[in-house]
């Protein structure tokens, strides 16, 4: 009965320690937020993700710059997704109304509308060759002034920590507890082993 009773006490011990250290282990990913120092020890802590912020703030910038969003595939989208057609409507809507404005006033309309359609040919020849030029030009040349990786990086170290914190322990709340109780499980069997090996010696 005596060791029956030494043998639980010891497995439970052991899962507690294996639970406690786990819990703690998951609460330093991100506490404490800011280095503290321990008392009689000359040593600081701090939280891995707020200690190596910087450093996984760059990783990811540069990851999603080089691996992930390549800028040109961003413009090539974004010049896809343009409606020509209405940019070309609008073209023709506003040299119609300076044609109007601008042609003689003693030219015959017969001739006015000559005009104007042969124009309006021009620009359904030409314009969305010209739109398509002008535009990656013009965002090529602005992509070129464009850090994506350091506008992850500075996105990323402006996000506070508190937030952060709540973000992932949300997210991945399941799959901490499921690390929590594996702690116990595996100190409930280190007590029985020691347990056991205390029996038998």
């Amino acid at each position: 009965m005596k060791t029956a009773l030494m043998l639980l006490f010891l497995t439970a011990i052991g899962a507690l320690i294996g639970w406690i250290t786990n819990l703690i282990a998951i609460k330093l990913m991100f506490r404490p937020l800011e280095p503290i120092t321990l008392p009689l020890i000359p040593i600081k802590i701090q939280g891995l993700i707020p200690k190596r912020k910087n450093e996984i703030a760059k990783s990811i910038g540069t990851t999603v710059q080089e691996e992930l969003l390549s800028l040109d595939e961003i413009i090539q989208q974004f010049i896809e997704k343009q409606d020509q057609k209405e940019i070309i409507k609008i073209i023709k809507i506003k040299i119609n109304q300076v044609t109007n404005e601008r042609l003689p006033v003693f030219l015959p309309s017969s001739v006015k509308t000559m005009i104007k359609n042969y124009i309006n040919d021009i620009i359904d020849q030409e314009a969305a060759t010209i739109i398509n030029t002008t535009m990656e030009s013009m965002i090529h040349k602005a992509a070129s002034k464009i850090d994506l990786a350091e506008m992850v990086e500075n996105r990323i170290n402006e996000f506070p920590m508190e937030k952060l914190e709540e973000v992932v322990l949300k997210i991945a709340k399941q799959e901490l507890k499921h690390i929590e109780i594996l702690g116990g499980i595996l100190g409930m069997l280190i007590g029985l082993l020691q347990g056991i090996i205390i029996i038998l010696l």
